[in-house]
């Protein structure tokens, strides 16, 4: 089974992706993890879901960008209640990863989806807040480690100082909305929302990191209702599972944010 066996809308621009397991829809709402090479780490997440019973309320599906270590066997992915196995085929990264998972829930009429990261530096607890949030008719759920109720251990500060004093702030001003904790991935969005076509992420400019600063600019801007709630996040001491490198990375993430504040992403 693979992204051809769906009829997207055809204003989508969904990368190729294979369905490598999928149990059928079961729940209402659905916890998507993209991975790529996360080795333990993904494992120790789902050891995590499975004790807190993340299952009975949403449907778990990963979504692989390409691993090599083996870390994502169907057999041992089923017995930590995993619902769904996709890999993405077709080019680019995060961005790219989330179009083809968010493609496919919405597909499947989800009526919300929450985005945790596959490295298990959050802790999944709270996902049980976020459905409940999604269920007071919130349309975006942005994980915060820096509001009252929130940990943050181990943060490298020059990340914590960035968050702080730029990027977060600088979302908030041109949002509208005030965030304080904008570059993690842990969110939930309501799938109404994910469809307005006036926010349009179906769309390849959207390829590595790009969604996640532009949702959170472009959300607010349009009128849906957005709510930040507590969380921990726990950074392991030395080395720090991350995908961005220190230079490189940190300047593509700067200047996506200029690019996602002064609308550069929009819909034209």
């Amino acid at each position: 089974m693979n992204k051809q066996t769906f009829s997207f809308d055809p204003t989508w621009q969904v990368p190729d992706f294979e369905i490598k397991h999928w149990g059928g829809k079961q729940k209402l709402y659905c916890v998507i993890i993209p991975v790529i090479n996360e080795g333990t780490r993904i494992t120790d997440l789902l050891k995590k879901m499975k004790l807190n019973n993340i299952a009975n309320i949403a449907d778990i599906i990963i979504v692989d960008g390409g691993s090599s270590d083996n870390s994502l066997i169907v057999d041992k992915l089923l017995e930590l209640d995993v619902q769904g196995l996709l890999l993405k085929t077709g080019a680019g990264k995060l961005s790219a990863q989330l179009r083809c998972a968010y493609a496919f829930a919405l597909k499947y009429e989800y009526r919300g989806i929450v985005t945790i990261d596959g490295n298990n530096k959050d802790d999944p607890v709270a996902i049980i807040d976020f459905i409940n949030a999604l269920e007071r008719g919130y349309d975006f759920v942005q994980a915060s480690r820096f509001i009252k109720g929130g940990v943050a251990v181990n943060t490298p500060k020059s990340r914590d100082f960035a968050i702080k004093y730029i990027h977060a702030p600088m979302l908030s001003f041109f949002s509208g909305f005030k965030w304080t904790d904008t570059t993690q991935g842990f969110r939930a969005y309501s799938s109404i929302m994910l469809s307005d076509k006036d926010i349009g992420i179906f769309r390849n400019v959207f390829d590595s990191y790009e969604l996640l600063a532009y949702l959170s600019y472009r959300v607010p801007k349009l009128g849906f209702k957005c709510i930040e709630l507590p969380t921990t996040r726990i950074y392991p001491k030395g080395e720090i599972p991350t995908k961005i490198s220190s230079f490189r990375g940190n300047f593509t993430v700067f200047k996506t944010l200029i690019s996602a504040c002064f609308g550069r992403f929009n819909p034209n």
